[in-house]
């Protein structure tokens, strides 16, 4: 492993450290333990859902439940294994009831993903879900419009292709959504292939972005 990416990893323990003592939102009182992220700290892959549940609650780890086997067996129908990618939430505490977020916690725990960004340096982001890519987006435009659509967006102050998807939850409740998500996933793989810049799909990043809106301990995770 070079220097680099030794020090890139010994800063990604260190936010998880911080992380796993933050109280900056009011999530900090009834959560069980927080899920920080889990995956490979080099990947060129990193998928943002929403928020964990109560299994992920439960053992600290995101996408364990229901949605994270949806979300395994996409990958590997795209040839890929969950060791090869990043998986973290914009939040990383439960909410009560899995209710949805709240602005105060989306802000508070935004500079954790930010700072997963700056040290994991992913090529292509998959946002799941709504509140994710509204978030990385920062638009208001719903995951209906632009899911399947990649972006170039800048995250975090990386330029990286922004790919919007369904949540895998949402595909368990309307099974009719698991062919739309899987036609989505097929697409991942092309944009790993992919040079990051602005000619990359033709087109500038606002003017993408904008025809886009128009439509287990952890740390023995981070391989």
């Amino acid at each position: 492993m070079s220097e680099l990416r030794e020090q890139r990893r010994e800063r990604l323990v260190e936010v998880y450290q911080e992380a796993s003592l933050c109280t900056k939102c009011p999530l900090a009182e009834t959560r069980t333990n927080v899920v920080f992220g889990s995956g490979n700290a080099d990947a060129e892959l990193m998928f943002v859902g929403e928020a964990p549940g109560a299994e992920e609650d439960r053992q600290g780890l995101p996408f364990v439940g229901r949605a994270g086997s949806l979300l395994t067996e996409m990958l590997e129908e795209i040839g890929m294994t969950r060791g090869q990618v990043w998986i973290t939430n914009v939040l990383r505490c439960r909410p009560p009831g899995n209710r949805d977020p709240q602005p105060i916690e989306i802000e508070s725990c935004q500079p954790y993903t930010n700072r997963q960004v700056e040290l994991i340096e992913p090529r292509v982001i998959a946002t799941l879900g709504n509140f994710a890519t509204k978030l990385l987006t920062g638009s208001r435009v719903g995951i209906s419009r632009v899911r399947g659509t990649p972006q170039l967006r800048e995250v975090a102050g990386r330029t990286v292709f922004l790919m919007p998807l369904f949540h895998p939850a949402a595909a368990l409740r309307t099974p009719s959504l698991v062919d739309i998500l899987r036609e989505d996933f097929s697409k991942l793989q092309d944009l790993l292939e992919r040079p990051v810049s602005e000619a990359a799909l033709g087109s500038p990043a606002a003017e993408l972005a904008g025809s886009a809106e128009a439509r287990a301990d952890q740390l023995d995770l981070f391989g």
